[in-house]
């Protein structure tokens, strides 16, 4: 627990609608990762705590529960107890062992390969990672193509290093497996699923 904060205080927060407000969130996720590119805002999240972000929390609340194992950035290892309040989930040791996790700032990912890759046979048992980014803009940046778009589509994210294409490209090569993205910003979301191609 954060030093000086109360236990309630420090756990408070979470969505005002759960049950609505999750379907909501869920819906921006689906249709971020059906259309590669498109940038969706996703319900609020009161009191998420730093440096966790308001569309990051959000996922988590959506997405993750006692049986998805998360990974967290050791940047945001003091995020675990709000997480685990109320998600019920596991916070897994290795970003391998993880169903989910959550990467603090684009520089932080390192190789796509150092997550779970999933199998041949169960390609969904790979890591979806979320990554917090300083920004989304659409008509910019990086060209997307592949499933779920028609003909291309531009995508600016800032933060990523010169070297990740080339990783990106080998999470392509390794298709079935391979990770998914959901990129958080504010309270905005978008996806690389890993059948997206990505050009510079």
């Amino acid at each position: 627990m954060t030093a000086g904060v109360p236990e309630a205080e420090a756990l408070a927060g979470g969505f005002a609608d759960p049950a609505r407000d999750s379907l909501e969130v869920f819906r921006a996720v689906m249709e971020a990762m059906a259309q590669p590119g498109r940038i969706r805002p996703v319900a609020p999240v009161r009191t998420v705590p730093a440096p966790l972000d308001e569309a990051a929390g959000a996922v988590c609340l959506c997405l993750v529960d006692l049986d998805t194992p998360l990974w967290l950035d050791p940047v945001l290892a003091g995020a675990a107890p709000w997480l685990r309040f109320h998600t019920g989930c596991r916070i897994a040791g290795q970003p391998e062992r993880a169903a989910f996790a959550v990467v603090a700032a684009p520089e932080r990912l390192g190789d796509p390969a150092a997550f779970a890759q999933g199998q041949p046979d169960y390609p969904e048992r790979s890591t979806t990672v979320i990554v917090q980014v300083a920004g989304l803009q659409a008509g910019a940046g990086w060209t997307l193509r592949g499933p779920g778009i028609d003909g291309m589509a531009r995508l600016n994210v800032p933060g990523f290093g010169p070297d990740f294409l080339q990783a990106w490209a080998a999470n392509n090569a390794r298709f079935p497996c391979g990770i998914d993205l959901v990129l958080t910003a504010g309270d905005r979301v978008a996806a690389l699923p890993r059948t997206v191609r990505l050009e510079g």
